[in-house]
């Protein structure tokens, strides 16, 4: 690799319902509702519930992702998930949702990565903060429609 590579980005939506329904959503189990060709293959717990140390594996794109919670907090909604893309790029997604008021929550999505190969770095390099906030905000409707549907 030529040159080392680090991005943060950081981006929040508002959806239209209680932190305690959103929050869920944003769990390796609970995006399967949500969002399209997220299969986890969980490795530990086989359950796929969340919890610190939890190791689940995504394919996506022709890439193999390997995650792990390194931090649950759910009485305060925050998460702290460590990923690795082999080859690639290395990072965390905090995820942190606060109630405003009793129907609305401020869901904030905060990825660090650091390349770890120039195919990573041009990853990364794509992933510009108007890039970001865009996949965020395109977040937030797929999350609403999905609260709208009955489990």
């Amino acid at each position: 690799m030529t040159v080392s590579m680090h991005i943060e980005r950081c981006h929040a939506i508002v959806v239209e319902a209680p932190v305690h329904r959103v929050f869920p959503l944003l769990t390796p189990l609970g995006e399967r509702r949500w969002v399209a060709e997220w299969e986890p293959e969980f490795l530990h717990p086989a359950s796929g519930d969340t919890q610190e140390g939890m190791i689940f594996r995504t394919n996506h794109g022709g890439e193999t992702t390997l995650w792990s919670c390194v931090r649950w907090e759910p009485e305060r909604h925050r998460v702290r998930y460590a990923r690795v893309t082999p080859e690639s790029r290395f990072g965390f997604v905090d995820v942190a949702c606060d109630a405003i008021g009793q129907d609305h929550t401020r869901a904030t999505i905060a990825y660090a990565y650091t390349a770890l190969s120039d195919e990573g770095a041009a990853t990364l390099d794509a992933l510009t903060d108007d890039a970001f906030r865009v996949m965020i905000e395109g977040w937030k409707p797929l999350l609403e429609a999905c609260l709208r549907t009955p489990v």
